[in-house]
């Protein structure tokens, strides 16, 4: 576990927990439960990408083991480290054939310098998704969880997300289920600071109910 010490933490945190508290009243009673704790992001796009590709589809437990076992074997986690690993050595990770697949592709996408990395953190959010959602593997979800965990982006409401409805259900509608547009009416009230709402929604599950994803502890 990396603590908040060794990643960035958001600047924009505090502004938004008083204008969400101000607007909503579900988060002015969620907020302070959670004192100082904030969104801590990972600062290497190749290696929250491929931890993405991962944790994609299966519990927290299995994506954490079949992570530590993938940097063993890819120490350094860099795209020419894990090209040279190929795809017996990942799958011996605990890798499907399908990730392993994904995870190559994504590591030639970096290698070649497919993709505008160096440019992402001046591009609007929606160009940033439609780049990344061209590498296999990586869905809508996944991006907006790039965008939420890496580019610490403030305004990101990710509809896809079970977690982020099961938070809404619970503490909007009493337990009932939701739809998107549900999920779209409630957050009206979080516009610029989405994703701030989401992280806290988060964190009032069960970690072990929501989809992977880096949480600070």
């Amino acid at each position: 576990m990396i603590t908040q010490s060794h990643r960035e933490l958001p600047e924009y945190w505090e502004q938004a927990k008083q204008e969400l508290m101000k607007r909503d009243r579900i988060m002015r009673k969620l907020i302070p439960q959670f004192g100082d704790l904030r969104l801590a992001g990972r600062g290497e796009p190749f290696l929250t990408l491929c931890r993405s590709i991962i944790g994609q589809q299966v519990s927290v437990a299995s994506a954490d083991a079949v992570w530590v076992r993938f940097l063993q074997q890819c120490v350094k986690c860099t795209p020419a480290n894990v090209i040279h690993a190929g795809a017996p050595q990942l799958i011996a990770c605990g890798l499907s054939k399908r990730k392993t697949e994904y995870i190559l592709d994504l590591a030639q996408h970096f290698q070649e310098k497919r993709l505008h990395v160096e440019k992402w953190a001046k591009m609007a959010d929606e160009d940033v998704i439609s780049e990344l959602i061209q590498i296999r593997g990586i869905s809508r979800w996944t991006a907006e969880m790039f965008l939420i965990f890496n580019l610490l982006r403030p305004n990101i409401l990710p509809l896809d997300d079970l977690g982020l409805l099961k938070g809404i259900s619970i503490n909007y509608f009493s337990g009932e289920p939701v739809s998107r547009s549900d999920a779209r009416e409630v957050a009206a009230n979080w516009d610029s600071w989405r994703t701030v709402a989401t992280w806290y929604l988060w964190r009032s599950l069960d970690s072990l109910t929501v989809p992977d994803r880096e949480i600070s502890k």
